[in-house]
């Protein structure tokens, strides 16, 4: 008999590439980009029948509580947690296993992503079910690495080459480094080598094989579970969690841990996985039309190729143009180059420093 597994959801991005339609109070994981649920609630789904509703939290902004209450309805409302102010994913890790370790000191965990869309769901489970189930048994701290289809640049990068294990036709290899995004002739290279893999940021391990990780690697991650765990449930919770907040520094599990702990299994995963960091992943999942367009909403183009149209609201008309996202949300016209699309970031930033744009952003 196996110890229960939990599953910690981290949902506090803020998606700004998909602004204008993700704003600050309505960010990409609560909306429904790709299906008829918002991305969280397609998040918690993939859990169903495996994890119970009970044992999966979700980590988000204070201020997004209650709309992701209301995205994923089939978790219980004290399972969603607030971070007071966002200090990266290092700190959401090590949150999510105080209150798994209030819960259960022996668990195994799984940290998922909110924002992502996952295909071929057995193989997706079953992934982490063995990556579980070796987390329960062995002090390792697991990754996901994802086999890349092309040279992106869009992704950070696992080195993995010897193998470690493999159970239930699921692959671990040894994870012997991590790397940042890299410029196209060096994702060219990683994609001919076959043992670079995209980092899917998503990880697997025991509550005691985090927490002795970050005690030797980031000893104030630690000392904060220390102090967390003994109020989760209780009203000191929240109070807690605000001081300690104010004191972290704000860092990625990457930096913090993965790059620095030698006991890194990287499970290789052999599922369909987008992370839609920007409008122009939309068109891996939508059918495009002759002229190559891809058109969500309301859209007529006379000669326009490739273009990627977003316009629930309003009609969109293009005439001869090729290569462009156009979006129309919020009351906002968006108009880009499609490999200018990862600088939508930019712009909002901008917006930001402007001080004129705050219902907007």
């Amino acid at each position: 008999m196996t110890d229960p597994m939990y599953a910690v959801i981290l949902a506090g991005g803020k998606g700004e590439r998909f602004w204008p339609l993700s704003t600050s109070t309505q960010p990409k994981q609560l909306l429904s980009l790709v299906g008829d649920k918002p991305l969280l609630a397609q998040a918690v789904d993939r859990l169903e029948g495996w994890i119970p509703p009970e044992r999966v939290y979700v980590i988000t902004n204070e201020d997004l509580v209650e709309a992701s209450q209301k995205a994923a309805p089939q978790l219980p409302p004290k399972n969603i947690i607030g971070e007071p102010v966002g200090r990266d994913t290092a700190a959401a890790a090590a949150l999510g296993a105080a209150v798994v370790k209030a819960n259960d000191p022996d668990a195994a965990f799984c940290i998922l992503t909110a924002d992502h869309i996952i295909g071929d769901l057995d193989v997706y489970r079953n992934t982490l079910r063995q990556s579980l189930l070796l987390a329960q048994k062995e002090d390792v701290l697991v990754t996901i690495g994802v086999q890349p289809t092309e040279p992106s640049t869009g992704y950070g990068y696992i080195e993995a080459t010897d193998s470690y294990a493999q159970h239930d036709g699921i692959e671990f290899l040894k994870a012997s480094r991590f790397v940042e995004k890299p410029d196209m002739e060096t994702a060219q290279r990683y994609l001919e080598s076959g043992t670079f893999f995209w980092n899917s940021g998503m990880f697997i391990w025991s509550v005691a094989a985090l927490e002795k990780a970050l005690r030797q690697h980031r000893p104030p991650l630690a000392d904060m579970m220390d102090r967390l765990a003994p109020v989760v449930n209780t009203p000191e919770f929240l109070p807690e969690l605000a001081r300690e907040y104010d004191q972290l520094e704000k860092i990625s599990i990457d930096y913090a841990l993965m790059e620095k702990a030698d006991n890194i299994l990287m499970v290789r995963g052999t599922f369909a996985w987008d992370d839609v960091g920007s409008w122009p992943a939309l068109e891996n999942h939508f059918e495009r039309n002759a002229d190559g367009n891809v058109a969500i909403g309301s859209c007529e183009a006379v000669e326009a190729e490739s273009n990627i149209v977003y316009s629930k609201d309003h009609l969109t008309a293009l005439i001869g143009v090729k290569d462009l996202v156009v979006v129309q949300a919020e009351g906002v016209t968006l108009i880009c180059p499609r490999d200018r699309a990862q600088d939508v970031k930019k712009l909002v930033e901008k917006l930001k420093e402007s001080g004129s744009y705050e219902a907007l952003l």
